[in-house]
């Protein structure tokens, strides 16, 4: 697998387009995230507001320990940068024919797709890392001292990054074509699955929250308001939803290496 990887990265090295992307990535979780902390020092700093988020929300989001679940929830509406990195990544495979030309160059296709996914594997840990850094750097300005509590906010991050990925990965398998992969994935992700989850929520007794990306989605609430929305609305079992995100990668796995294998170069 290491061998596979670094041919990889002697494909991605002078890849304009990657550097561009994952630059434009992580000044996005810093950026999201300082302009989020500025919001709320604003409020802070205003007495009569100071006073009402306090009564709200109790000790400010960028301050530990919330602040894990703060920065992994803010940074994830950032999550398409690498599905859309991953989507021209295949796409592009299929276009030049290269992904062709491993398989004549002795790869079989199991490699080449343990590969990929490999690739969608990565940018997840990455991520995380950096979101993990940033929490730190972000909790430390604060004045509460160095907390642990909620750290696991940061696997869930994890895992809803590793979905994101995934699902791109299925997508530019299933459509070979760039511009259509992405469409679809950018249709389905932010309109379709959230209008049919928010019928399902309301006629269905809240089942929507156990579709795919929805499902890694709920595993990170928004800490802001979270006792007011837990007595309007029925909270989430969490185990649950941990565990239909682990079964829909499974899915995604199975589907994306079938597909791949079964279908003609």
């Amino acid at each position: 697998m290491l061998k596979l990887l670094k041919i990889e990265w002697l494909k991605l090295k002078n890849y304009r387009t990657f550097w561009i992307l994952a630059s434009l990535y992580v000044i996005s979780i810093c950026g999201i995230n300082y302009i989020v902390y500025r919001i709320q020092e604003q409020i802070y700093n205003e007495k009569q507001a100071k006073g009402m988020a306090e009564m709200v929300l109790g000790s400010r989001p960028y301050e530990f320990p919330i602040v894990w679940q703060m920065t992994s929830y803010v940074s994830s509406f950032l999550l398409f940068f690498p599905g859309l990195f991953l989507i021209i990544l295949i796409t592009n495979e299929y276009s030049y024919k290269t992904h062709r030309q491993n398989i004549i160059d002795g790869w079989s296709r199991s490699q080449f797709i343990s590969v990929k996914i490999a690739l969608a594997v990565i940018p997840a840990m990455l991520s995380t890392i950096i979101i993990f850094i940033v929490a730190v750097v972000f909790g430390l300005i604060g004045k509460e001292a160095f907390d642990t509590d909620k750290m696991y906010y940061l696997g869930y991050y994890f895992i809803q990054a590793l979905s994101y990925s995934m699902v791109a990965l299925l997508f530019a398998i299933l459509f070979k074509r760039g511009g259509l992969a992405i469409g679809v994935f950018f249709l389905y992700a932010v309109v379709l699955e959230n209008l049919i989850g928010g019928l399902m929520n309301r006629y269905l007794n809240y089942s929507g929250r156990y579709l795919p990306l929805e499902s890694t989605d709920n595993l990170i609430p928004l800490p802001l308001f979270e006792q007011i929305q837990k007595s309007i609305i029925r909270p989430a079992n969490m185990t649950a939803l941990l565990i239909v995100s682990l079964v829909y990668l499974v899915i995604y796995f199975v589907l994306t290496t079938r597909k791949f294998k079964t279908d003609d170069l």
